[in-house]
């Protein structure tokens, strides 16, 4: 599990900061991640070291002004990636949903202007969440699978009353979208049985399933209906090349084993032609649950749709430093 916190700091001591998490383990590049505010999977524990390490690394440092460190955590157990002494991409971010203007507060802290001795960042009334968007349909050839590589080239942020409204907003903010409710999964390796309970439940909700062979087999050891597709590098009907061509399909779950760009293998061939085609992808593991779990529980058709201003006049936002 990654995480980071962005803060500002005045000679040594921290004046504000705020903790974010990946959606995805770590292994993804910060800027291709999907971050959430306030954290919603780390435990309490993870949260009070990482600001604990984080203080010992401002004071050590001395920092007045901007910093970015992110963590590697593992159950309890951190390690620092890296400390940046600067403002980073996710300033804007964290400053959005918190509803603190971390520039300013840098600003002032640099021409020791006064400062508030607190900022409430963490208990908030709302779920921020940040989505990487990829051109992968302008570049023939590239294998959509995030990696320590950087590859996207922007980015979206949508709030939420909870994770999985956020998440879901700004996934579609990144200019796709679901229109009908027909399932593509093709999961590698050992995998396949984190995605069965939420698999099962979208099966029970009216969701078509298809699968690739072994993903096939699995589901249906586990009484999943679902049709099975020949792979591409098969001869046979009906086949994921067919199928993906004539868009019978609305979403793609294709969880890799192999990522390596020196093998063509047909989990490559499935994502290229999500791209090809323009059909919905995920990749990750992380993300992919996540997002099966939205279409689980939310009624896409009918989440709220509220102003940015919206949530900042309610709940705990009232009265804050803006």
């Amino acid at each position: 599990k990654e995480l980071e916190i962005d803060g500002v700091a005045k000679e040594g001591k921290i004046v504000i900061q705020a903790i974010t998490e990946h959606v995805e383990n770590a292994g993804v590049h910060s800027g291709d991640a999907t971050v959430v505010i306030p954290p919603q999977r780390l435990y309490l524990e993870t949260i009070r070291r990482a600001k604990q390490v984080t203080r010992q690394i401002v004071l050590a440092l001395n920092i007045t002004g901007p910093f970015n460190i992110q963590f590697i955590a593992k159950d309890n157990a951190l390690k620092v990636i890296e400390c940046n002494v600067r403002a980073s991409r996710s300033f804007p971010f964290v400053s959005k949903v918190t509803h603190q203007n971390f520039i300013d507060i840098t600003v002032k802290s640099l021409m020791d202007h006064p400062i508030p001795e607190w900022y409430e960042t963490l208990e908030l009334d709302c779920v921020g969440v940040k989505t990487p968007q990829f051109s992968y349909n302008r570049l023939k050839g590239a294998n959509p699978v995030a990696q320590v590589e950087m590859a996207s080239t922007g980015e979206v942020a949508c709030l939420g009353r909870n994770l999985y409204e956020a998440f879901f907003h700004s996934w579609l903010a990144t200019g796709q979208k679901i229109e009908g409710k027909r399932l593509l999964v093709s999961i590698g390796g050992d995998k396949k049985g984190r995605f069965l309970d939420v698999l099962r439940a979208l099966d029970r909700s009216g969701w078509e399933l298809f699968a690739t062979e072994n993903t096939h087999d699995f589901l249906v050891r586990h009484g999943v209906a679902n049709r099975c597709l020949y792979k591409a590098s098969d001869s046979l009907e009906p086949n994921i090349k067919t199928v993906i061509a004539n868009r019978e399909v609305d979403l793609i779950i294709n969880i890799p084993t192999n990522v390596s760009p020196k093998i063509i293998t047909d989990g490559f061939t499935i994502r290229r032609l999500a791209i090809d085609h323009n059909i919905p992808l995920l990749t990750n593991m992380q993300t992919a649950l996540l997002f099966l779990l939205c279409l689980n529980e939310l009624d896409i058709d009918q989440i709220p749709v509220k102003a940015w201003k919206n949530y900042m006049t309610e709940g705990s936002y009232v009265g804050q430093n803006a």
